[in-house]
């Protein structure tokens, strides 16, 4: 069984995830569990942070592959670089049905993190990659994709994503 996904607004969503101390077997537990929450999302998921689960710890999985048997587990990422060049692509999160909004992020990123054998790795990630590492990384510094967008647009569909959550469309 799938833990559900929290619901925007749950202050888990906004709070700054806590870094893992090691790479044990709860950790491990846990990335699995990402990965099948992950892999059963509506419009196959390419990514997932621990705190859209509602736990507050730094860690994300990632599976951008086309036959979705690639995933990268990844604990206490921290981005080390990025290009200047940027590229657009429409967001959206399980936390937040039926919204999303195109964002524009770095194309290419450099990631340090701990993977699932505890071993500092320094990665690129390029492509859709490169997107959904980035909206990890927001998620586990309590951000969420709209904070990228303009005052604006981000007011706009918060204010129609609450209006279908009151008539219980979402």
């Amino acid at each position: 069984m799938v833990r559900p996904f929290l619901r925007y607004p749950h202050p888990c969503l906004r709070t700054a995830a806590q870094s893992v101390d090691a790479v044990d077997q709860g950790v491990r537990d846990l990335w699995e569990e990402m990965l099948a929450a992950m892999y059963a999302m509506p419009g196959h998921g390419v990514g997932l942070a621990a705190p859209q689960l509602g736990e507050s710890r730094r860690l994300a999985v990632l599976d951008c592959s086309d036959s979705r048997d690639q995933p990268i587990r990844l604990a206490n990422p921290e981005l080390t670089w990025a290009s200047e060049a940027l590229q657009a692509y429409t967001e959206a999160s399980p936390n937040m049905p039926g919204v999303s909004a195109e964002i524009s992020r770095p194309a290419e990123v450099e990631v340090r993190y701990l993977d699932e054998s505890g071993q500092e790795v320094s990665r690129r990630f390029d492509g859709l990659w490169a997107i959904s590492v980035q909206h990890q990384l927001d998620h586990l510094d309590g951000r969420m994709f709209l904070d990228r967008l303009g005052p604006v647009k981000r007011q706009r569909l918060l204010g129609n994503f609450r209006k279908q959550t009151k008539k219980g469309k979402r």
